[in-house]
């Protein structure tokens, strides 16, 4: 063969090769796998926001329902749990430490429903414009965490489909061989279950301090005196 055309064909080859790879996914694996890690960065970014708030919404409550230790308490101790978990690369593709930090989220984000929840037994602080600020940012904030994970989950399911099917799977094994599949959320275990729904048609006895428990009604089917 003439060697011009020898290596006309081999530059022509290094420049059709990548195209014909391309063109057969192989570059998918590691496009997926930014974009997941970029929405796995998102939810730890709310999350941390979700964190940052959590100090001056105890404080307020504190200031005003400074009887309500016990849930303050848990709110404080489920942020130090949830804040404690060291967060690497690692951890979206490893299925243990996955479920240690949604658990730990978890936890917090019911600890905090208790919090506002008992906060409709104090007037004053239903009133304190620091706290329906603090309360409106931390309902947002929510949202935002829902939103992210949601995003995560669908990033996570996209790139992990990606792994298992042809012809990407073939990339997978060979030139991608050290990519894992990525760890979704799932419905924490209070989401498993319908909510406890309980109304006080009884208000607390006069003089009792705010969020006292109102007495348990005499049961309809007592026997008559």
């Amino acid at each position: 063969m003439n060697p011009l055309i020898h290596r006309a064909l081999l530059a022509l080859a290094v420049v059709i090769a990548p195209l014909a790879l391309a063109g057969c996914g192989v570059n998918d694996i590691p496009t997926k796998q930014e974009v997941a890690k970029e929405k796995w960065a998102d939810v730890q970014a709310d999350y941390q926001r979700r964190a940052d708030l959590i100090p001056n919404l105890v404080a307020t409550v504190q200031g005003e329902a400074t009887q309500e230790r016990t849930v303050l308490t848990a709110v404080t101790q489920a942020r130090a749990k949830a804040t404690a978990i060291n967060i690497d690369a690692s951890t979206i593709t490893d299925p243990q430490k996955f479920q240690q930090f949604q658990q730990a989220q978890d936890e917090l984000s019911g600890s905090l429903g208790r919090l506002l929840a008992v906060s409709e037994n104090y007037p004053d602080l239903k009133s304190n414009a620091n706290f329906l600020a603090l309360q409106s940012e931390l309902e947002g904030t929510e949202n935002r965490i829902a939103i992210a994970r949601r995003d995560y989950n669908d990033a996570v399911r996209d790139y992990n489909t990606t792994l298992r099917v042809l012809p990407t799977s073939i990339w997978a094994a060979t030139f991608y061989h050290s990519a894992k599949p990525m760890q979704p959320f799932g419905a924490s275990e209070a989401a498993q279950s319908a909510p406890t729904v309980q109304f006080n048609l009884n208000p607390p006895p006069a003089g009792a301090p705010p969020g006292s428990t109102p007495p348990s009604p005499a049961p309809t089917n007592a026997p008559a005196p």
